[in-house]
């Protein structure tokens, strides 16, 4: 059987928390590099999943050159994402990046400039797409059961989870705070949903109140305000070429009881669908209106549905098989720069209180 040779560059949490143990039980993996600026968590990421002769760097660099490798994922701060995914397609690698894309839309369209010049494939950490829930309704969708989706919104609201650890809140390393952090998860799946990725204008808000507070009450321990760079809150209302609208609300910190985190909610002109409380349809049929929640699980055994595949694994196996059928990849370089694009406009719009348009 045909292996695929696997460096992780950057082995901090997400990497052990989704890309390490997901390629581990794909079987045509093999983790044959680990690289950190911290040496000794690429050895202990090394010492956990890696081949008995895995390589470990502290310089990417010096990874790149070894030409047995195949395959890098990219799992370092939003900075470096186009540095390295770059210079690892120049190298004759594939690349996956974890999301966002890229702290910029320039840095973005560089990234899609060289999988395009090298013929590299690249794509982009959305594992959300992978979940059970968005697999059906992706279906739903693409079967045309919505009609024309002409109003959606994107949900990432927590009440009180600021990450307080690595550079989640240090807005050099990360270009932003909630919104580039989980509004991108929210807003990839609500475009993907509708197939559309040609937005015209943006118009967005940013707010830094919560935290600036000592010692709040936070799932992860209060955060240091001197820290707290980035903003708490942010929202998008995004106006698409064909005039669908798109509400996108992300806040990491927010007085509401309506918590929803990398969710969509889509009005069409033949039925509707949302994710808040399980996934729901909505329709007419015989005159009547109709609600219909979906059942995600198999049944038939409470303990068993055959299937313990995370969407984590489904993630990494599909990426895999799309490198060894030479096919496309889930996620799409050009789709996820449309992300990072429309992200940057609410940015750009909430500090000059104008609304910005695309060519």
């Amino acid at each position: 059987m045909e292996k695929v040779h696997v460096a992780i560059i950057g082995c901090g949490g997400i990497a052990n928390g989704k890309h390490l143990p997901s390629l581990k039980k794909v079987e045509q993996v093999e983790l044959v590099a680990f690289c950190d600026t911290d040496v000794q968590k690429a050895q202990a990421a090394k010492d956990a999943y890696g081949t008995a002769d895995a390589m470990v760097y502290q310089d990417y660099q010096e990874l790149l050159k070894d030409a047995s490798i195949d395959v890098v994922h990219v799992c370092t701060p939003n900075i470096s994402h186009a540095e390295i995914s770059i210079a690892a397609m120049k190298e004759d690698k594939h690349v996956m990046c974890e999301k966002p894309m890229a702290k910029s839309s320039e840095e973005a369209k560089q990234m899609v400039a060289a999988a395009e010049e090298t013929g590299k494939k690249l794509t982009i950490g959305y594992q959300n797409r992978f979940r059970q829930d968005s697999q059906y309704l992706r279906k739903v969708c693409q079967r045309g059961d919505l009609g024309d989706v002409y109003f959606a919104k994107a949900h990432a609201i927590r009440r009180r989870a600021v990450p307080t650890w690595g550079v989640f809140l240090d807005e050099e390393k990360q270009g932003g705070g909630p919104l580039i952090d989980i509004g991108t998860h929210a807003l990839d799946l609500t475009l993907w949903m509708m197939d559309n990725y040609k937005p015209k204008s943006v118009m967005g808000s940013t707010f830094h109140k919560l935290g600036e507070r000592k010692n709040a009450a936070n799932a992860w321990g209060p955060w240091d305000p001197e820290k707290f760079t980035v903003e708490d809150s942010a929202f998008g209302f995004i106006t698409m070429e064909n005039g669908a609208t798109i509400v996108l609300e992300s806040s990491w910190a927010l007085n509401s009881l309506e918590v929803d985190e990398a969710k969509c909610s889509l009005s069409g002109t033949v039925g509707g669908a949302d994710m808040k409380d399980g996934l729901r349809i909505n329709g007419e049929e015989f005159g009547k209106l109709y609600t219909t929640n979906v059942e995600l699980e198999n049944g038939g055994v409470a303990f068993y549905d055959g299937n313990d595949e995370t969407d984590a694994d489904l993630e990494a196996r599909l990426w895999i098989e799309s490198l060894l059928n030479n096919t496309e990849a889930t996620v799409k370089p050009k789709e996820a720069l449309v992300v990072t694009q429309i992200l940057e406009a609410i940015y750009e719009s909430a500090r000059t209180g104008k609304a910005v348009y695309f060519d």
